[in-house]
């Protein structure tokens, strides 16, 4: 099923205020290089390997980068990976990591990161919800679902720190796409570990002190209910390219209340609409919103 996805921009070459409000937020914020979003509801956790939801993967991309991402045109683009390699089969993926990719304490990314996190997502016990996303790597659901017990068996191998090598059970065309999926992100095993079990829902890792991540912004402030701020990450492999300083997600899960603060100028973005206001802000010139096609199944 095709459902539109609509949004609302309050952007332009200066910021703009919707419905002649204010803008008092989003002006200010403009002049420093932030963005004020509006983000639905509160994030379950931002653990890559534990959240199902849109909500989460928005802040989730900007903590976190996989070996892949995609253009404005959802071609993929290189992420960690600079480049890679496929066999005649379609079946093996060799992916080079790139020298300068870097968690944000300095250390670097490596392959070794890729099949560890690859590993905890599979493992029966951590019971993650959206484990099925790997199975199409070799031995990923017979791991997952304990017809084996050895992780090395798994589709995914660390050449060298520089180097990871992927094996498929069949050639899989949208693979690569695939990798943008919040369920096959990296995480940093020595930053959960320090606080807790890694293959454990419950180690509080995701929390500002301690996340560390490899995405364009860093976790620099979480309060539940209220904001998160993701700042710019300066050890970033592409930060010079970075427009934003930080980007504040909101999580408002009232409809009319976040239209209310994109219309008076306290967002710069939001997608919670309500369709009575559509008609207001399609006759608006330059008009704010934006609809696009997105692909999903609601039941």
């Amino acid at each position: 099923m095709t459902f539109a996805r609509v949004t609302l921009l309050l952007v332009c070459a200066v910021v703009i205020a919707g419905c002649g409000g204010s803008a008092r937020v989003v002006d200010e914020a403009a002049a420093i290089g932030e963005l004020h979003f509006g983000n639905e509801a509160e994030p379950k956790s931002l653990d890559p390997h534990v959240v199902t939801g849109l909500l989460e993967q928005r802040v989730l991309v900007a903590l976190l980068e996989g070996l892949v991402t995609v253009d404005h045109d959802m071609q993929v683009q290189p992420g960690v990976a600079s480049s890679w390699d496929v066999s005649d089969d379609k079946m093996t993926y060799t992916f080079h990591l790139r020298d300068d990719a870097r968690w944000s304490n300095g250390d670097s990314v490596t392959a070794d990161d890729f099949v560890f996190s690859y590993q905890r997502i599979l493992t029966p016990n951590f019971g993650a919800p959206y484990a099925y996303m790997l199975y199409c790597m070799e031995n990923a659901e017979a791991y997952h679902t304990g017809e084996i017990d050895d992780p090395s068996l798994i589709g995914a191998k660390a050449i060298d720190d520089r180097t990871l090598e992927i094996k498929l059970n069949a050639p899989t065309p949208y693979f690569l796409t695939m990798q943008v999926h919040f369920t096959w992100l990296p995480v940093h095993r020595a930053s959960i570990e320090a606080v807790g079990p890694p293959f454990s829902q419950t180690t509080a890792w995701t929390q500002p002190a301690t996340f560390v991540c490899n995405g364009p912004f860093t976790l620099e402030e979480w309060k539940p209910k209220t904001k998160i701020i993701a700042r710019k990450n300066p050890e970033y492999w592409d930060a010079e390219n970075v427009a934003l300083n930080a980007i504040h997600f909101y999580p408002i899960d009232n409809r009319q209340t976040e239209e209310r603060m994109f219309r008076v100028g306290d967002l710069h973005i939001t997608s919670n609409v309500p369709p009575t206001k559509l008609d207001d802000y399609k006759a608006q010139e330059p008009s704010p919103l934006r609809v696009a096609p997105t692909f999903g199944t609601y039941f």
